[in-house]
C-alpha cells in the first residue's frame, strides 16, 4: 500500500494543483519511483490511497499495467490519516476478507531501499498469534535528531530513553487484523499503534543506511531531482 491521500501543505503551492506524491523529480513522479522498485521486488498488486486531487493519480497511473502490477485505488474523498486509510483500504488488502500482512509506505518518499527483504518478515508477522509490526529506520535526519524508537540488537524496538534512538523511515509491514475494529471512513492516526505494539515487544526492525529521501518541503524535492540527475537509472 502506498499512502498518498494528505494534502502536502509544506510543499504549497507546488502542490495547490498536484498531489504531493506526483511531483517529479528525476523526470519522474515520485511515486511512479516507489511503484518500480515494487515491482522490481516482486509485488504485483499495490493499493493507493488518496483524497486531495486524488482523481489525478487514477488518470496518471492507470491500472499499473505499464510496470507490470494492478494498481487499485482507495478513494478517501477527506484523507482518514494513516491508521483510518488502511482500515478503509482492508477490503482491497484482503483476500476473500482473510487478514493478511502488508508492506506499507509514504507517497512522497524517495529511497533506493530493497522492498524484497520485507518478504520475510512479512511471512513471520502472517504466522504469530497477534498482530505485530516491521518497520524501517534510519539514521536520524536533520529536522528530526531525537529519532522515535531504539533498535535493540534482537531487532526489537522499544521506547527506551537511555539508548539513542533511529527515525522511522515510513516503511512497514502491518498485520490489516490490527485495524479491524475501525469502522471504513474513520479518521484515526497510527501513532497510537506504534506506542501499543512496541511497548508489547511486538514490533521489529531493521535499520537501512542507503539513500533515504523525506519528500516534504520544495527544498527537499530540489534535492532529490538534483541527486537523480547526478545519477542516471537506466
Amino acid at each position: 500500500m502506498i499512502f498518498a491521500a494528505g494534502r502536502g501543505e509544506r510543499m504549497r503551492p507546488l502542490t495547490d494543483a498536484c498531489p504531493k506524491p506526483l511531483l517529479e523529480a528525476g523526470g519522474k513522479p515520485l511515486i511512479v519511483w516507489q511503484i518500480e522498485s515494487l515491482a522490481r521486488a516482486g509485488f504485483t498488486t499495490i493499493v493507493i490511497n488518496h483524497a486531495w486531487l486524488g482523481e489525478r493519480f487514477e488518470a496518471a497511473l492507470g491500472d499499473g499495467s505499464r510496470w507490470g502490477v494492478a494498481l487499485r485505488y482507495s478513494a478517501e474523498g477527506q484523507a482518514l490519516e494513516t491508521a483510518g486509510g488502511i482500515a478503509h483500504a482492508r477490503p482491497l488488502l484482503e483476500i476473500d476478507g482473510a487478514p493478511t500482512t502488508f508492506v506499507a509506505i509514504a507517497g512522497d518518499l524517495y529511497t533506493e531501499f530493497d522492498y524484497a527483504t520485507l518478504r520475510a518478515h512479512a511471512e513471520r508477522l502472517a504466522r504469530a498469534s497477534e498482530p505485530g509490526m516491521h518497520l524501517v529506520m534510519v539514521p536520524n535526519p536533520p529536522f528530526h535528531p531525537r529519532g522515535d524508537f531504539v533498535l535493540g540488537d534482537d531487532g526489537v524496538l522499544s521506547l527506551d530513553d537511555a539508548r539513542p534512538r533511529l527515525t522511522f523511515g515510513s516503511i512497514g509491514v502491518y498485520d490489516t487484523r490490527m485495524f479491524r475494529a475501525i469502522a471504513p471512513g474513520t479518521a484515526r492516526k497510527l501513532a497510537p499503534y506504534f506506542a501499543e505494539t512496541v511497548a508489547a515487544g511486538r514490533a521489529s526492525a531493521q535499520r537501512f543506511d542507503g539513500v533515504w529521501f523525506n519528500v516534504g518541503t520544495p527544498d527537499e524535492l530540489a534535492r532529490v531531482d538534483a541527486h537523480l540527475r547526478a545519477t542516471p537509472r537506466p
